[in-house]
């Protein structure tokens, strides 16, 4: 779930483009930008602007504004709201808990391992100028890819974290971020079986399609026990 909303600046401040309240993980998600950088707080349009308050001279009232802005009485905050990112391996769509993104990456050169023991396990990619490990979740979640899907792919690496260790994983398309009540996730049909299954926890529908929640800390203790 992402941090609470920045409070909007009074109007004694310098004025801002305040655009994660509005297009941002705060506002309705749309920014294009949030495909390359998960979370606002990566991007580099708010870390000019908070450059610029930071270095701007405190204009007259600026205490007696923030004095009365946080005296306001609190709205209620929905607490079954979470944030997902969406993304489509193969024919399929899932969601993974926005907490443990760390980066979405342009598609780059994965170097094989030799004698590596588990499948799933691609091989390293530089992220950043450090190697991590890149591993295949389709193997895991038992997709097979056809030519139709080949062919509209739109493919990223996205980077997730779990008790401070990262691993990298291929996807075809990105769908972007999706902020859910829990209500609106639906129990598994009993009818659907496969060891992708295993992994999902719900179904959220999203736009026309059917999206599966994954248990992110089952699903990465499993790709984690293939790399021993």
């Amino acid at each position: 779930m992402p941090d609470q909303p920045h409070p909007a600046v009074p109007s004694a401040r310098p004025v801002i483009n305040d655009c994660w309240n509005k297009i941002g993980v705060w506002g309705d998600a749309s920014c294009p930008e949030l495909v390359r950088h998960v979370h606002c707080r990566h991007c580099p349009v708010y870390s000019a602007a908070a450059a610029e308050l930071l270095n701007g001279e405190l204009p007259p009232g600026y205490v007696a504004d923030w004095t009365s802005h946080f005296a306001r009485e609190k709205p209620v905050v929905e607490q079954d709201t979470q944030s997902a990112v969406i993304f489509r391996i193969a024919a399929e769509w899932f969601a993974l808990s926005v907490g443990m993104f760390k980066e979405i990456s342009e598609l780059k050169a994965i170097h094989s391992l030799p004698h590596r023991r588990h499948d799933t396990i691609l091989g390293l990619v530089n992220i950043r100028g450090e190697l991590l490990v890149c591993v295949s979740l389709a193997r895991v979640l038992n997709l097979e890819k056809t030519p139709e899907t080949s062919r509209v792919a739109h493919p990223y690496l996205l980077v997730i974290s779990h008790e401070s260790s990262r691993l990298v994983f291929p996807v075809d398309e990105v769908g972007g971020i999706q902020h859910f009540s829990l209500q609106a996730v639906k129990t598994v049909p009993a009818t659907v079986a496969g060891a992708g299954t295993t992994y999902v926890t719900g179904i959220l529908p999203w736009r026309d399609k059917s999206v599966g929640c994954l248990d992110g800390p089952l699903l990465y203790y499993t790709l984690n026990k293939g790399l021993a």
